[in-house]
């Protein structure tokens, strides 16, 4: 009874939460419908699979996720990947790519499942945050880059067809997008519009309109504007949104394997989905449990599982990757979600859609969705994450700085691997030893452990291990005085720690960390410290 799919706490859950949760759930309906649309489409995938793939995320992942609060879906920073993976394995034909594409989406989706069962949910932590946000800026970039040409309604350059190889290409195309911005000026108009509203509305003071997602907003003025324009899809000129696929036709199994015949290039994908899905779905995990009210631990590896299933899921039927997505979790939380039905009932809103009509989208003009993913692509690369970097010290700003820039010139797996090297070489220098980068000295005595050494991103895992198995210590204690240097990932780790025992009603404290100094003069809480 206690892993039945609906046990008798979901179901309390549901008797005592309903009006909450489902009002969470529309609301969140409201925001990811037209983001689902805009990510599919900008992924080179059939847009109305976006919709399926949010709502596989709500009805069925939503009774097997480990963590409560969150919404899965279609995430904008796999957009790069799903496009290249359409673009490469496909050689040109987006058919072909879409249906090869999508077995690389269910063997990662596989892959995810195999990971959960083997509670590899803790690796995340081997990721220094900086290379992370690097390459998630480095994705933001790409985005504005692609979209900013369709905004104008136009296309980018023959050069530029997949943004995850040629990402310069789209970037040094925008001046002839400008010097041609409005050769279709109404299409320029909607999308200027629309672009003002994505970065505009959030400014409203009025609570009741904040309530109403901007994303929803942009949707509407832009179908007003589409009406008042006369605008319609010819056949040299798509500026709208065309389905050519019903319910019917939509729930049918469409992956192919047969990507494996270009093995390398498959696996690459392959290998892509799982890293980036996994580390960006887990990122947000850990952050909606900071913002749940009630403090509850989510379950990473049951979490993992679940989104792999999904995946798997998802991907037989045509569907995009998905991801516990950020942006859609945290405005659940706000709008006062109690628990998973609201992930359930923003995917049943999003079924209903599906069943009932979608033919209104197709008076959607791609500017505004084009809108709408230059807003997410402007959240992932903000300025401030370069100034969030630098607060931490200088040494996070050159892994950022570094991740970023090697991931425009080659790809997100060469550019996290560059940023993680460049950590390691800046710890050797230093002074950390070669030998303590990937394993760390520990000692214990009953519920106090002594750390020797160095605590870095490589060796945390040992300590997080060793202080997992004193969970029914009610006091935990870390001795640092022989400790030499502690980086800025094993710090956050450390600190986020202290506050899931707080919220246990528990103690870890960590002796003699008071003694050590941030480094390059950082005032940060979590900036890298040397004795």
């Amino acid at each position: 009874m206690k892993n039945s799919i609906l046990n008798k706490l979901e179901l309390d859950q549901l008797k005592q939460h309903w009006k909450s949760d489902m009002l969470s759930g529309f609301l969140v309906f409201l925001l990811a419908l037209p983001l689902s649309l805009g990510i599919a489409k900008a992924s080179d995938f059939p847009p109305i699979y976006g919709l399926v793939t949010a709502m596989f995320g709500g009805v069925v992942v939503s009774f097997i996720m480990g963590a409560p609060l969150t919404i899965k879906g279609p995430a904008a920073g796999l957009i790069v990947i799903v496009a290249g993976s359409v673009a490469e394995l496909g050689n040109g034909n987006s058919e072909m790519g879409w249906h090869l594409a999508l077995g690389a989406i269910v063997f990662a989706g596989a892959l995810q499942v195999m990971m959960g069962w083997l509670k590899w949910g803790k690796y995340t932590d081997l990721f220094p945050l900086s290379a992370v946000h690097g390459m998630l800026a480095a994705i933001g970039i790409i985005i504005i880059s692609k979209q900013f040409h369709i905004l104008a309604g136009q296309a980018p350059t023959d050069g530029a067809g997949n943004p995850l190889s040629e990402p310069f290409d789209l970037m040094f195309a925008l001046g002839d997008t400008c010097l041609h911005f409005f050769d279709h000026w109404e299409i320029s108009i909607i999308g200027l519009v629309s672009l003002a509203i994505v970065f505009l509305w959030p400014m409203i003071q009025i609570a009741a309109l904040k309530k109403i997602p901007s994303a929803l907003v942009v949707i509407l003025v832009s179908i007003i504007l589409v009406q008042l324009f006369g605008i319609h899809n010819t056949d040299t000129f798509k500026p709208l949104l065309a389905f050519d696929k019903s319910l019917l036709d939509i729930m049918q199994v469409n992956e192919s394997f047969e990507g494996f015949n270009q093995f390398g290039t498959f696996f690459k994908f392959v290998i892509m989905f799982t890293l980036v899905g996994s580390l960006e779905s887990l990122l947000t995990v850990k952050a909606v449990d900071i913002l749940d009210p009630k403090k509850r631990k989510s379950n990473y590896n049951k979490d993992l599982i679940a989104v792999g299933l999904g995946n798997m899921l998802a991907g037989i039927f045509g569907g995009l990757p998905m991801i516990s997505e950020v942006a859609r979790s945290s405005a659940n939380v706000t709008n006062g979600a109690k628990s998973r039905w609201a992930n359930f009932f923003h995917g049943l809103f999003i079924l209903i859609f599906l069943l009932v009509d979608v033919s209104f989208s197709e008076m959607i003009p791609l500017s505004a969705l084009a809108a709408l993913l230059i807003g997410v692509g402007w959240k992932l690369a903000h300025p401030k994450e370069f100034g969030s970097a630098l607060k931490i010290g200088v040494d996070q700003l050159l892994v950022f700085a570094i991740t970023l820039v090697s991931t425009l010139a080659t790809d997100l797996l060469i550019g996290v691997g560059t940023g993680i090297l460049v950590k390691i070489i800046l710890h050797l220098i230093r002074g950390v030893r070669f030998g303590n980068v990937f394993r760390i000295e520990l000692s214990q005595e009953y519920h106090l452990i002594h750390v020797h050494g160095a605590i870095v991103f490589t060796n945390i895992l040992k300590l997080l291990d060793r202080i997992a198995k004193l969970e029914h210590e009610e006091t935990v204690l870390i001795d640092l005085s022989k400790c030499s240097f502690i980086d800025h990932s094993a710090v956050e780790s450390l600190h986020l720690l202290e506050d899931e025992f707080k919220i246990q009603g528990r103690v870890l404290h960590l002796i003699g960390l008071n003694e050590f100094k941030n480094l390059h003069g950082s005032v940060h809480h979590a900036a890298a410290k040397k004795r």
